[in-house]
C-alpha cells in the first residue's frame, strides 16, 4: 500500500503532486489511479501531467462510493483507531491513522482481505420474473 498525505485542501495541484510522487517510486509497472469525479481531478492540468508521466486515470461512475475501495479502507480505519477515541493533539490523531494504515499488511491483513476485495455483484445474465 502506498500512502500520500495532504493536510491542506485537495485541488488539482495536490492531485498532480500525488501523481509526481507515484511516478517517482519507479515501480516499473503500469500505474492506474482510481478517482471519483471531482472537478479538480478532471481538469486539463491533471490530464496532461498523467499523460506525461504515463499514469492511467480511471474514473469511477458517478454516485458509486461502493466501488471506491478507499472508502472501505477509510471506514475500517475510522472503526479501528478513531471510533470512540479522543486525541487531544492533532499529531496524535495523525499518528493513530498512520499506524493503522502501516499495520494494514500485517496486523490487519486478514480483516482487510475480505473488506477490500474486488468481488462485486454483477447483474449480467439475470432472469427477470414476470409476475
Amino acid at each position: 500500500m502506498i500512502t500520500v498525505t495532504n493536510e491542506s485542501y485537495i485541488n488539482a495541484e495536490s492531485i498532480c503532486l500525488m501523481l509526481v510522487k507515484l511516478a517517482a517510486l519507479n515501480l516499473n509497472m503500469p500505474i492506474t489511479v482510481v478517482l471519483d469525479n471531482a472537478r479538480y481531478q478532471k481538469c486539463r492540468l491533471v490530464f496532461a501531467l498523467a499523460a506525461a508521466l504515463n499514469i492511467e486515470l480511471l474514473y469511477l461512475p458517478s454516485y458509486s462510493p461502493h466501488l471506491n475501495v478507499i472508502e472501505r479502507l477509510w471506514k475500517f480505519v475510522r472503526n479501528e483507531c478513531l471510533y470512540s477515541k479522543y486525541y487531544a493533539e492533532f499529531d496524535d490523531f495523525k499518528a493513530a491513522i498512520d499506524a493503522c494504515i502501516q499495520q494494514a499488511n500485517s496486523t490487519h491483513q486478514q480483516s482487510l482481505e475480505t473488506l477490500l476485495s474486488l468481488n462485486f455483484q454483477s447483474f449480467e445474465n439475470v432472469h427477470i420474473l414476470d409476475v
